[in-house]
């Protein structure tokens, strides 16, 4: 099983099955269920889920966007919301939503999270917000807990941008951040329209736009994420509320020099675009260290692509985060200055584009604060829950501009994530659904 997950997986390619609502009330799916108790219904799910695009050679995940892994996901999603009874539907931009309640009424609890991936992701990063949201669902029903309020639960679609190259596509076309014409130009590598990717899928991409009629009916979003970082495992607390996100966001670099024969032109008279490249990867480093932010050069294509031959083109993507606008704008452009000077000397032209960026985020400070109150009187250590700021972008950070949103972070006691060895323990999930149930109760119920 993948490094990090709680519990043993079902066997690698077992489907994720159906469960049917029974006449007193919704069923989790499955023989050998024990309904409405968080840690159990929370490994029940959990080991379902684990087989779907799971790499066989790394252990990681392989779940992009519109692809059969995540065709896979979705449909375990839409059989863990049927065999609760839940009112299921798919909007506008692929987003899976599960509904108790009327979902025009307003002034909805909405929680949930991602199911895709990064290549080769950890089992935790979205799941875990996802499979904590069913299993908080149940641990309400066996507390017998009386909705005053309607409750979805809602997967977003290609959050990771693993496929198309942009994060947060599907809450970005909800809140009209991404427009229906940039959409339409994304592609993958192998050169796939985003639409067309949708169409193979089974969604028309002809829907797909602003949702302002959904947002305005949602009255709080609460996301509950893995903590990407170890500052939960440094104050011993499993659970945390965060804070805000950091600004943060996405250069293409493109180093153009020219190709040639690597066994027969002499250095120099090359124009290797490889090492005006290699250089500014270093400059990202030296530049982050000195502000205090994040920098970090993760993914490269290269022309022709050649073991024998000197590169004509290198693009690489850097991506940038840190506390504040002001420092971040201090690490970019010191990369970008540092970069032009490398090319300048070296004979290399060089374009710079933001592909993508996301101002800082501060969470609905009232919100915040509601969480908090909540999770102080539910707790058992008698200190406040830790509140912290985080530099991962999610869709609780996107959807902040339309409608009130907070996060809970869950303990990682590595601080590793976007790989394999991404982990929560087993106790602190069970925290984490029961932290996620106490903040829906308190803001749901009656």
């Amino acid at each position: 099983m993948p490094s990090g997950t709680p519990g043993t997986p079902a066997p690698a390619g077992r489907a994720p099955g159906r469960g049917a609502a029974g006449a007193d009330g919704p069923t989790p799916p499955g023989p050998g269920r024990q309904p409405w108790r968080a840690g159990d219904s929370f490994l029940s799910m959990w080991r379902e889920l684990a087989p779907v695009g799971r790499h066989p050679d790394s252990g990681g995940y392989r779940r992009y966007a519109w692809s059969a892994a995540d065709r896979d996901c979705r449909a375990w999603f839409r059989a863990q919301a049927e065999a609760r009874g839940l009112a299921y539907e798919t909007d506008r931009n692929g987003n899976q939503w599960a509904w108790l309640g009327d979902p025009l009424a307003g002034d909805a609890v909405v929680t949930g999270s991602h199911l895709d991936s990064v290549p080769d992701g950890g089992a935790f990063d979205g799941p875990l917000g996802v499979v904590s949201s069913f299993a908080a669902l149940d641990e309400l029903h066996r507390r017998g807990a009386e909705f005053t309020r309607p409750l979805a639960i809602t997967n977003f679609g290609d959050e990771e941008g693993a496929r198309f190259g942009l994060a947060c596509v599907g809450s970005r076309l909800a809140a009209g951040q991404l427009t229906v014409a940039d959409a339409h130009r994304l592609r993958d590598a192998d050169g796939t329209t985003l639409p067309a990717a949708m169409e193979a899928a089974g969604h028309d991409p002809a829907t797909i736009g602003p949702d302002p009629e959904r947002l305005a009916r949602i009255g709080a979003f609460v996301e509950l994420h893995v903590e990407q970082g170890r500052a939960l495992d440094l104050t011993g607390d499993p659970v945390g509320i965060a804070s805000a996100i950091w600004p943060h966001g996405r250069w293409r670099f493109d180093f153009r020099g020219e190709a040639n024969h690597a066994g027969t032109t002499r250095l120099v008279d090359r124009r290797d675009p490889m090492l005006t490249y290699a250089e500014t990867v270093l400059a990202a480093r030296r530049e982050a260290e000195l502000t205090g932010a994040l920098a970090t050069f993760g993914k490269i294509a290269v022309e022709p692509n050649g073991v024998n031959a000197i590169p004509s083109l290198v693009r690489g993507w850097l991506d940038s985060r840190a506390a504040d606008q002001a420092t971040l704008d201090a690490v970019v452009t010191g990369v970008e200055r540092a970069a032009r000077e490398y090319a300048e000397r070296a004979g290399i032209d060089l374009d710079v584009v933001r592909e993508s960026f996301t101002p800082v985020v501060e969470f609905e400070h009232a919100l915040r604060d509601e969480l908090a109150k909540i999770l102080k009187g539910s707790g058992d250590t008698g200190r406040p829950v830790p509140v912290l700021g985080t530099g991962a972008g999610h869709d609780a950070g996107i959807l902040s501009a339309s409608v009130p949103t907070a996060m809970l972070f869950v303990r990682n006691p590595t601080g590793i994530s976007h790989s394999p060895a991404e982990h929560a323990a087993e106790d602190d999930c069970t925290a984490g659904v029961e932290a996620l149930a106490d903040v829906l109760e308190g803001l749901a119920c009656s």
